[in-house]
């Protein structure tokens, strides 16, 4: 695979988000598509260390540069990462951001089943790890997830365990028994920047100031709004995402998660914000007694923080706990 940035059908090319970045093309499960990596290597390797690497696993509405590799005020999730050892690489689903769109999201959202679900998503997690695997000479590597992500790479630890060294599920869904509510899923959907900040700011107590600038969020919704070209041409401006997200997160709530957290065998750690939604309290007890197998599981509820920590104040936070989790600096023994 070349190094190369290289220019995505029917999209522009990608710029790079640091001059020491690469980009790789990998072919998806999904017949006739390819998926979109980027890597950003340590600035300095132990010789003769087994390399530290990390897959960073996106949730269901924006990709790996708006996430771990987005820059706020000249820093990112990333670069912390880097600057721990890591090879840090990031992972853009079917239809998100670098990677091929599903050839059924030019059409009619109502005319096809709801596309990117979980299994196949797992299995695109997989293809990216196999291809890290094999780029790197190791056998297994880290995965850091969001969201609807870590049902993804859930359903991928259970299934390979060998390929799975450690897990960050950060505001990871969990399974919850509720009624089912009637919902209706096309194969995809519309997000606008509107969405996006009623869903960013709305967890927020009435009586709590903004977690998230809205300088930020100016510069984060105009690179959001870039990653599908069409997106400034619809009113409001809206960018096109699978619907698959959505559909596995409602299942989830309503008592049918798309995974068996008891056949990962990886340590891992729950990171969540105070004010999270979607992976509260209880949600975290009832996955931390799900990972029966896992040798060492935390639990890490941060203050302040929502399930969008990752852009909010209190990020820096997150960085530092998904840093001790990859290092292995929670057991006994351990290097600190």
């Amino acid at each position: 695979m070349s190094s190369a940035s290289t220019q995505i059908r029917g999209m522009p090319p990608l710029s790079k988000l640091d001059p020491r970045e690469q980009h790789f093309r990998i072919a998806s499960p999904v017949a006739g598509l390819t998926l979109f990596l980027r890597y950003l290597p340590p600035k300095a390797s132990s010789a003769g260390s087994t390399p530290r690497i990390v897959l960073y696993v996106h949730g269901g509405s924006f990709p790996s540069a708006l996430s771990i590799a987005h820059r706020f005020d000249g820093r990112s999730w990333r670069d912390e990462l880097v600057d721990a050892g890591f090879h840090v690489w990031g992972l853009d689903f079917q239809g998100f951001g670098g990677s091929d769109r599903y050839r059924q999201m030019n059409e009619p959202a109502e005319l096809n089943p709801v596309l990117g679900r979980a299994e196949e998503a797992s299995q695109q997690v997989e293809r990216a790890a196999r291809f890290i695997c094999e780029h790197l000479g190791v056998r297994a590597i880290s995965i850091i997830a969001h969201s609807w992500g870590t049902i993804a790479a859930g359903r991928l630890a259970g299934r390979c365990p060998d390929l799975i060294e450690r897990l960050v599920f950060f505001g990871p869904i969990s399974r919850r028994e509720k009624p089912a509510e009637p919902q209706t899923y096309h194969a995809w959907r519309l997000v606008s920047l509107e969405d996006q900040w009623t869903r960013f700011t709305s967890e927020v107590p009435a009586n709590e100031p903004p977690v998230l600038s809205e300088r930020h969020f100016s510069e984060w919704g105009q690179r959001y709004l870039d990653t599908d070209p069409t997106s400034r041409d619809r009113s409001p401006p809206s960018v096109k995402t699978p619907s698959g997200p959505w559909a596995d997160i409602a299942a989830a709530g309503a008592g049918d998660l798309a995974y068996d957290p008891g056949l990962i065998r990886a340590p891992v750690a729950i990171i969540r914000g105070e004010w999270d939604s979607l992976a509260t309290d209880p949600d975290a007890r009832w996955l931390c007694s799900a990972l029966k197998a896992s040798p060492v599981k935390r639990d890490v509820k941060i203050g302040r923080a929502t399930h969008l920590m990752h852009l909010e104040t209190m990020r820096f936070a997150l960085w530092r706990e998904s840093v001790t989790l990859l290092l292995g600096r929670d057991t006994t023994g351990a290097v600190l």
